[in-house]
């Protein structure tokens, strides 16, 4: 959708679908971890930058519910560095509302949550959904953050530390749990999922 009449907004929407062949910039769905059912989602960059709109806030809302319903995990990979989308207006602002209500819906039926940071992820993505996992598992060296290094340095007008908004530094303040290479996330995701999932048979 295009409630605002965005200047350009079709145009890079369409070389989004053409870049990763899907409709916006996310995919989900339903499978098995290690015989573990699944709610899975994953961001794509490669549509114009991850960002969240009105779609992706839906499709991850519905995801969610229907995760409750089935009594399935939800796991969702984020790369998401351009965070709500700001050609949809207070429409993407929304989305950061929904998702997080929708999580908390699932934290009620005390159901897991894992969210799995990849470089970037940043903005409105960071400041719903990605934070409010049970347990946060982010790539080693992603980017994550709501505003970028240089706007905040111009806003407090001082240095930042080295390697600010890094994984390895936001996992030595308490922020993410794990840091996972990406050729040992499938083992390591079965193995968070195993602990308080059953196989299905």
């Amino acid at each position: 959708s295009d409630p605002l009449q965005f200047p350009g907004y079709k145009d890079k929407a369409d070389k989004g679908q053409k870049a990763t062949g899907n409709k916006d910039s996310i995919v989900a769905g339903f499978c098995t971890l290690g015989g573990i059912p699944t709610a899975l989602a994953a961001t794509d960059f490669r549509f114009m930058g991850g960002s969240m709109g009105s779609v992706m806030g839906e499709e991850i809302a519905r995801l969610i519910e229907s995760a409750i319903e089935r009594k399935n995990p939800v796991v969702i990979v984020s790369a998401s560095g351009g965070g709500a989308r700001m050609h949809e207006g207070i429409l993407s602002l929304m989305q950061m509302a929904k998702t997080s209500a929708a999580l908390a819906r699932l934290a009620a039926a005390k159901q897991l949550f894992i969210s799995v940071l990849t470089d970037p992820t940043g903005g409105g993505v960071t400041a719903s959904f990605a934070m409010l996992g049970d347990v946060i598992v982010a790539e080693p060296n992603a980017f994550i953050m709501f505003a970028g290094p240089r706007v905040i340095e111009q806003t407090i007008r001082q240095h930042l530390p080295k390697r600010f908004q890094r994984a390895e530094f936001l996992q030595e303040h308490g922020m993410i749990d794990i840091i996972v290479r990406r050729q040992d996330m499938r083992e390591r995701l079965i193995q968070l999922l195993s602990i308080t999932q059953p196989v299905a048979r």
